[in-house]
């Protein structure tokens, strides 16, 4: 629970009434729980737009995986006992059991653990929705920023497979040696100089600000530029000043489209195509030490909370 905004250790441990499904939803208990750099930003009261500020209190979480144990009226009784993820409507998540309307769940494939599910749940489904936008294609050169985030592992996965030549960006040795294991065909370090020394024709990206900046100008002639996050706490380009390339704000998707690109998502995790990079998993009751940890910029892949 967040009561006030502000450091990681706002974030309390409270025991709060079980959710009761009420017409058209479902109660999933809880298994783990996917963790945004967002959602660290808006616990600290500076979220990307004034918008995304809560009314506090209010329990942080977007994104959860588990099993169905009860459902509403109206929502079908054949969904208890199945393994799902879901959004739980941008916030809620950090608990034990969720309410959601039983519409939006997912159900997880065969061979695929709640926790692997969890962590392909947001960052699947806009790695595919940024792929599906690019069409990379073997001969293109593809750079990848927070190659080794959640995110950026699995679009150098993606782009890879595809054929292209990935360089990916990241922002310590440790990190770049693990976007080496995922398959990229080249990394640089962008806390080093001369890290720029490379035209691409496709730029992802996840980090925004001065990288994002320098990321736009290697970009060669009929570019294309897809800025999906701002890990460094601003949106780039800054300025586009190029008329011979192309930039994208945000993931290209519509609502409508999210339930398939999950599924999708999902599917390509069980068959083995992607594989979540996991990096922290911390107990539902140490959600603070979580976020202190990425906030830290000490974390690899995606951070998860589990719970049970």
């Amino acid at each position: 629970m967040l009561r006030a905004f502000g450091p990681p250790e706002n974030l309390i441990v409270t025991d709060v009434p079980d959710p009761v499904p009420a017409a058209g939803q479902a109660v999933v208990d809880v298994s783990a729980v996917s963790i945004t750099f967002v959602e660290t930003q808006v616990r600290a009261g500076r979220p990307p737009h004034p918008r995304m500020t809560p009314q506090l209190p209010v329990i942080l979480g977007n994104g959860v995986s588990g099993v169905v144990s009860a459902v509403g009226p109206d929502a079908g009784r054949e969904l208890i006992g199945r393994r799902v993820v879901t959004a739980t409507g941008g916030s809620g998540g950090y608990a034990e059991r969720v309410a959601v309307p039983a519409a939006g769940l997912t159900e997880v494939p065969d061979g695929l653990s709640l926790t692997d599910a969890a962590a392909v749940l947001a960052d699947g489904r806009t790695a595919l929705a940024l792929i599906r936008a690019a069409a990379p294609e073997p001969g293109m050169t593809v750079l990848v920023e927070a190659a080794a985030g959640g995110v950026g592992s699995l679009l150098t996965q993606l782009a890879t497979r595809a054929g292209a030549k990935v360089i990916a960006a990241a922002g310590s040795a440790r990190k770049t040696a693990v976007a080496s294991e995922l398959g990229a065909a080249l990394t640089v370090n962008y806390a080093e100089p001369g890290w720029d020394a490379h035209q691409v024709d496709v730029v992802f990206d996840g980090v925004g600000g001065s990288v994002g900046n320098t990321a736009y100008r290697m970009l060669k002639p009929g570019g294309r530029f897809y800025g999906f996050g701002m890990a460094s706490g601003a949106f780039g380009p800054s300025t586009e000043d190029r008329p011979d390339v192309t930039v994208t704000r945000g993931v290209p998707v519509t609502p409508d489209q999210l339930p398939g690109l999950v599924k999708d998502a999902l599917a390509e995790a069980a068959a083995g195509r992607i594989r979540p990079l996991i990096g922290q998993v911390f107990p539902l009751a140490q959600a603070a030490d979580a976020h202190a940890a990425i906030e830290k910029r000490s974390t690899i892949g995606k951070t998860l909370l589990t719970v049970g």
